[in-house]
Formats: C-alpha cells, sequence, structure tokens
C-alpha cells in the first residue's frame, strides 16, 4: 500500500489543478442535487421485532381505524394567573382559534377542551385536539408552522397556548451550528501553534471542510432515497471535521519532515502520502469498520448512523491522499519550514509555544524516569472515574431535557403541570382474544377495572373497543415518568398479566423507548466484545507482538469504561450538569453506549497507530526498547496532541449545541478523547512499554510468518530512497 500511495502523491502534486478543478465540480454537482430535490429526514427509531413494534404493525393491520388513525396535535392552554379557562371571555377566544384551526389545510376536525372534558382540577388549564387526514408521518412541517402561526389569536389575550405531540414531530430541525464554528476557530489556533504557518493552518481546515461538505450534502440528498434520522448529520459532522482535520495534519506534519531533510517538495509530498498517507488510510479503514459494525445490533436507525457516518470519514480519507498532495504541490516553497531563510517574528513565536520539540523531550524524560508513577497514576484516576458505570441506566431523554423557555420544555412543562409526570409516559394497551371466535366486549369493564388496580397505573384516559369485539384499545396514564423503574416495571407487567381468553400488548412512544433501550443493553457485550477482539487482531498484525495489542486493547476498555462513567455521573446522577449545558438529569441516552464504542475504538486506533507506530519503526532500527518509547513520545507526541486538541475542540463545539441529542454526544466524545489520548496515549501507553522492554514487542516466530505484513510507516518507501540517494553519492 505504501508504494502505491507514494506513486498516487507523485501524480497528485503532478495534476495538482485537475484534481482540485475535479473535487470543486464534484462538489457543485452533488450541491446543486441537493438543492433541487432538497432533503426528507425520517426520525422512526422503532426497532422491528419488538414487543412495542409488532403491536403497532397488529394494530395497522386488524385495527386500521387505530392503527392508521391521523395525525393528533394537542393545543395546550393555561388561563392568565387568577382566571380559569371555564370564563366566557376564555372560551369565546379558545373558540375563535379552534374555527381558524378546522381551515387549515389537512385538519378533518378539531375537539375543543369541552368536548374532551380535559381540563385539569383548577380549570386553568386544557387541551384542544386538532385531527389530521393524515397519519404522523405524513405531517410537514409547512402544516405545524400554519397551525403554529394561529397561536397569537389566543396569546394575545393573555393565554399561554403550546403545541405538543407524542407521536407527530412538530419542531422544524434546528441547522444552527455558531457553536461548531467556535470548535473549528479553536482547531485552527491548535493548528497555527502546530505548523507556525496560517497558510498551512487554514489549508487543514479547507481541505477537511470540502470533504465534509460533500458528504453532508451527500447524506442531505440521500435522505430522499433512504430512512435517515437528524442526529445522523450531527454525528457525521462531528466525526468528518474532527478526522479531516487530523488526516490533514498528519500528512501536512510529515511532508514538512521529509522536506526539512533536503528533498524536493514533490518528493517530499510523495513520501509523505506513502508514509503518514499510509497510517491515514489504515486508521481510517479502522474508523470506518468500527462504524460499520454498529449495523451488528440489527437496530435501523444505529445502522444507519454508523453508514453515513463512514461516508463522510472515507471521504476525509479521499481529501488526505489526493486533495491534500494537490494543494500542497500548488503552494509549493510557501509552505515549507523555515530551514536556509531567515525566521520571521511569528515563526520564532510559535517555535517557543509549538507541541513538539522541547516539550514533548521533557515529557519523554519525565516517562522514562518515573513510568510506574505514570502508568499507576493514570489507571487509577480513570477507574474511580469509571466506577459509576455500574450503576448506568439507559432510556430516551425526553422533552424536559431542552432548556427552559425553548417551545418543547414549555409544553412539556405545561401538561406535566396539568396532569402529572405520567401524562408524558402514556401507554396503548392493546387487548385481543386468543381464542378462535372469543371476544373481548363483554370483559371490557371487568378489564378496565384490573388495570386502574395495578401498582402505579394512575387513570385511563381512553377506551376504542373494534367493532368486531375483538379487540380493544385502552390509553392509560402511569403515576411515574417515562423513564422512571416504576413506569418500566409496569409495561411488563400488564404484558405478563394473565386475563383468561385475552393477551395483552404494550405500544405507544414509552413502551418503544423502553423496548429499544433494553435491546440495546442487550447488545452491547456481544458489540464489546467483537470490537475490543478486532482491535486485537489488527493491533497485532501491525505491530507484530502479542502485548503491544494487549495492551492497547485494554487501555481503551479502560478510557471507555470512564468515558461511560464519566457520563452517568454527570447527566444520569446530576452533577455539575449545569456546567455542561445541560437543563436537567436524566437517563443516558439509550444507543449512546454502543455508538461511543464504535466511534472511541476508532479514535484510540487512530492515536495508537501514529503514536506506537514511530516506536515500532525505531526499534526495528536500534533494537533498544525504551529508546524507542521515546523517540515516539518525541517525535510524534506533539502530533498526536494536536490531533487530541484538535478533536476536544470540534466536539466540545458539538456538545454546546442546542439539541440534547447532539449535546450528549458531543459531551461522551469530548471526554473520551480526553481520556484516550491524553491519559492512555500519552500516559499509560509509553510507561507500560518502558516497564515491559524488549518483551513488549515479543511475536513467536511461527504466527509472525503466518499473519500478513503492513508496511504501515512505509519503510521500504525510506528504504528504496536511502538506496538511490546512496547510489547517487557513489
Amino acid at each position: 500500500m505504501a508504494k502505491m500511495l507514494y506513486k498516487l502523491g507523485f501524480w497528485a502534486s503532478n495534476h495538482a489543478k485537475t484534481v482540485i478543478f475535479s473535487a470543486i465540480g464534484l462538489f457543485l454537482a452533488v450541491a446543486i442535487a441537493t438543492v433541487v430535490l432538497w432533503f426528507d429526514f425520517d426520525d422512526d427509531m422503532s426497532i422491528p421485532g419488538t414487543s412495542a413494534q409488532n403491536t403497532v404493525e397488529m394494530l395497522e393491520k386488524d385495527f386500521p381505524e387505530v392503527g392508521k388513525a391521523g395525525a393528533q396535535i394537542q393545543i395546550v392552554f393555561k388561563a392568565p394567573k387568577g382566571k380559569t379557562l371555564l370564563e366566557p371571555e376564555m372560551q369565546q377566544d379558545i373558540a375563535k382559534l379552534v374555527k381558524k384551526v378546522e381551515k387549515l389545510k389537512g385538519v378533518e376536525t378539531v375537539y375543543t377542551p369541552d368536548m374532551l372534558k380535559n381540563y385539569n382540577e383548577k380549570q386553568n388549564i386544557g387541551y384542544a385536539m386538532a385531527m389530521y387526514d393524515k397519519p404522523s408521518k405524513e405531517i410537514t412541517f409547512d402544516q405545524v408552522d400554519d397551525l403554529r402561526a394561529l397561536l397569537s389569536t389566543t396569546e394575545d389575550k393573555g393565554i399561554q397556548t403550546e403545541l405538543y405531540s407524542a407521536e407527530t414531530e412538530i419542531y422544524p430541525i434546528d441547522l444552527h451550528y455558531s457553536t461548531e464554528v467556535m470548535g473549528v476557530a479553536i482547531a485552527f489556533i491548535i493548528l497555527f501553534f502546530t505548523f507556525g504557518s496560517l497558510i498551512l493552518a487554514g489549508m487543514s481546515i479547507v481541505t477537511a471542510g470540502t470533504g465534509l461538505s460533500l458528504g453532508l450534502l451527500g447524506i442531505l440528498l440521500a435522505t430522499n432515497f433512504a430512512s435517515i434520522s437528524f442526529v445522523c448529520l450531527s454525528l457525521a459532522a462531528m466525526l468528518g471535521l474532527a478526522v479531516g482535520i487530523d488526516y490533514a495534519l498528519f500528512i501536512i506534519s510529515r511532508f514538512r519532515q521529509e522536506f526539512a531533510k533536503g528533498y524536493s517538495v514533490k518528493q517530499s509530498i510523495a513520501i509523505a502520502t506513502g508514509t503518514a498517507g499510509t497510517a491515514v488510510v489504515f486508521a481510517g479503514i479502522t474508523v470506518i469498520i468500527a462504524l460499520v459494525f454498529l449495523s451488528i445490533p440489527k437496530i435501523p436507525f444505529l445502522s444507519m448512523m454508523g453508514y453515513t457516518a463512514a461516508v463522510t470519514v472515507f471521504l476525509a480519507i479521499l481529501v488526505a491522499i489526493i486533495v491534500v498532495p494537490a494543494v500542497l504541490a500548488l503552494l509549493g516553497h510557501k509552505i515549507t519550514p523555515p530551514v536556509d531563510r531567515k525566521r520571521n517574528n511569528l515563526e520564532k513565536f510559535t517555535d517557543r509555544v509549538k507541541l513538539s520539540g522541547r516539550f514533548m523531550t521533557g515529557w519523554a524524560k519525565a516517562l522514562n524516569k518515573m513510568p510506574v508513577a505514570f502508568a499507576l497514576g493514570g489507571i487509577i484516576v480513570l477507574g474511580i472515574i469509571a466506577s459509576p458505570l455500574a450503576h448506568m441506566e439507559l432510556g430516551l431523554p425526553d422533552d424536559s431535557f431542552y432548556e427552559e423557555g425553548t417551545d418543547q420544555r414549555d409544553s412539556y412543562d405545561l401538561l406535566k403541570e396539568a396532569y402529572g409526570e405520567g401524562y408524558h409516559a402514556s401507554l396503548v394497551v392493546v387487548a385481543e382474544a386468543t381464542e378462535k371466535n372469543g371476544e373481548v366486549l363483554s370483559k371490557l369493564e371487568a378489564l378496565q377495572k384490573d388495570l386502574s388496580e395495578m401498582k402505579n397505573v394512575d387513570y385511563i384516559t381512553n377506551v376504542i373497543p373494534k367493532k368486531s369485539g375483538d379487540m380493544a384499545v385502552i390509553t392509560l396514564n402511569p403515576k411515574t415518568g417515562p423513564n422512571a423503574e416504576e413506569t418500566i416495571d409496569l409495561v411488563h407487567d400488564i404484558r405478563n398479566a394473565d386475563f383468561e381468553g385475552m393477551k395483552l400488548n404494550v405500544t405507544g412512544t414509552t413502551a418503544m423507548n423502553i423496548d429499544i433501550s433494553e435491546k440495546l443493553s442487550d447488545a452491547i457485550p456481544v458489540f464489546a466484545s467483537i470490537i475490543v477482539g478486532l482491535a486485537f487482531i489488527i493491533f497485532m498484525i501491525v505491530f507484530r507482538s502479542i502485548l503491544v495489542p494487549l495492551k492497547a486493547v485494554l487501555g481503551f476498555v479502560l478510557s471507555l469504561a470512564a468515558t461511560l462513567g464519566f457520563v452517568t455521573w454527570v447527566i444520569q446522577d446530576g452533577n455539575f450538569y449545569e456546567i455542561f449545558g445541560f437543563a436537567t438529569s436524566s437517563p443516558i441516552l439509550n444507543f449512546l453506549p454502543i455508538l461511543t464504542i464504535g466511534i472511541l475504538f476508532g479514535l484510540a486506533m487512530d492515536y495508537e497507530v501514529f503514536l506506537v507506530s514511530r516506536m515500532r519503526e525505531e526499534f526495528t532500527h536500534s533494537g533498544n526498547a525504551r529508546k524507542a518509547v521515546l523517540a515516539g513520545i518525541r517525535d510524534s507526541g506533539g502530533v498526536v496532541t494536536a490531533a487530541g486538541l484538535i478533536m476536544l475542540a470540534v466536539f466540545t463545539g458539538f456538545m454546546m449545541a442546542p439539541d440534547p441529542m447532539t449535546k450528549v454526544i458531543g459531551l461522551a466524545l469530548t471526554f473520551g478523547v480526553l481520556f484516550d489520548a491524553f491519559i492512555v496515549r500519552l500516559m499509560i501507553v509509553p510507561a507500560v512499554m518502558i516497564l515491559l522492554g524488549k518483551a513488549a514487542w515479543y511475536m513467536p516466530k511461527w504466527l509472525d510468518k503466518i499473519l500478513p505484513n503492513i508496511d504501515i510507516e512505509g519503510e521500504s518507501i525510506m528504504k528504496e530512497l536511502e538506496k538511490e540517494k546512496n547510489s547517487k553519492e557513489k
């Protein structure tokens, strides 16, 4: 691979304009197609085969009057302080709004609070129900916006008016990325201090942004043909931007090192592409594998998250090994390090503060003096941070997770105030006859009584019997919220209840989320085992060692446990969540652990490859294990540090985003990188390798012969170049 990439680097530098204009042309073509077709996100997070989903499909088939009923959007009212909604002027204002809503496109009818008899005890809160002629999935944001535009009819009269729907998506997608731009700005500053060049810093951002933009446009385009949720776009943006900048950093850093040795610009580009480019391709492929493996649990929305993110990582690889060399060739000597020319004040300043050189040399010396202290210190710290993982609970954060003052939070709080926490945990119980020609209708009254007496049931809100009498749908509210343990127990109690001649099924948003969380929880051990096993095999092939991959895998497990433990401590246990911009504590996002395992595995591979491959290269040449570790820290530690800081900057930007799901993922990845890059890879890994000495590189001869040889550092290229150089000198 190294030789092929070496030739590719030469080709890209010789055809720089062709490469760059081709990239621009491809970007414009995809952009135009996206503008023409636009996008259509689908936030369906159902999992085929779960009890709740099977019940939904049964209703659609056997009881379409309910299963395929039109969308329902609640218009929630709260009277001004000291008044009730029953007062004549309040009734008149609500009636005016209802008449306007009835005229909207797609609205079949509107039920008023009087018709529904849903006033709270104080009679100051109630809701109307707008019934649409199409199912929830077919309601457009334009229709919701038309409804929202009418709310001023009552709001102007002092009546607080909010929209709410448990099934219909009524809030538009937030494409607000100002915090992410801040993260990119910080990444630019880090790159500036790394290279000492504004041009190179900007180049890394621009090339990464090009690949990312192409990937995101492709995802937007793909939403017209596949079921893709909005969170897929956020995840793809996070990873695509972070690895895109990092991969450009690795290529450019190696280019400058080779040019400083006396090679020409084009030859330095080719060498950088063949050496660092090989590491980039290998590291990127491992990230892609980890993301594609998110499909192992067979959960559609999670699989799609992996596929879409993998696309942006793949494009980041292509940009790094094709577009970056082309741009380097065009910029030429303007971006080379100051070897023979006089350095300006800016270059002298960045040389003093850059993330390599004296700083990394000092760090290597400290590790060399106290390896036991660094290894034990890092392990103990991460072990303590990981401890809350033991009581982690999975769930799906609801609208209470939004900041106060947002529409989502206001409507949630209003309904909670009126009807209690259990209103947002509504359960749909479907009773079906289990005997041939059996019926439910005659047993319906007794069934309602039994359900009402079950532990944690607050009240029954609706009962709809099927005309044939063999099925009935009962809606009830628990006393507790959707993520409470008592609510989860109630769902299982109803499903396991024994009623003669009847089977009780439970569905609805709450039941679906419970099923999803339990299935994801069951999938974590299997997925983690596959990832850990894969990591060990890959590292064994790359580094020709038994103990190095074992150490790498254990380090990954430690950083992963610390990451999930920290997220549990903040989000679930409620410690300092305000500092990170969260509105309240909540269970851990149900797909976060599997997502974190896959992504953190890929990123950990990146850092391990770029750090330990340099150690292996030095050990191969000198045979001195301790010297190899110190050389790896000295020569690659600065680049890994810069790459880690860039990841932190990008992920922190996403952690500050308004969307709760994006925010939680950003938090996990930010601290995952912090723990893995700076504690595991730059502290524990080198300290342990110093203690292991030559034993770290032990490999049984029989196994060495079986395993394929991957020239990840491009040693074959460097040997050929040395031979050519020596023959010319002779």
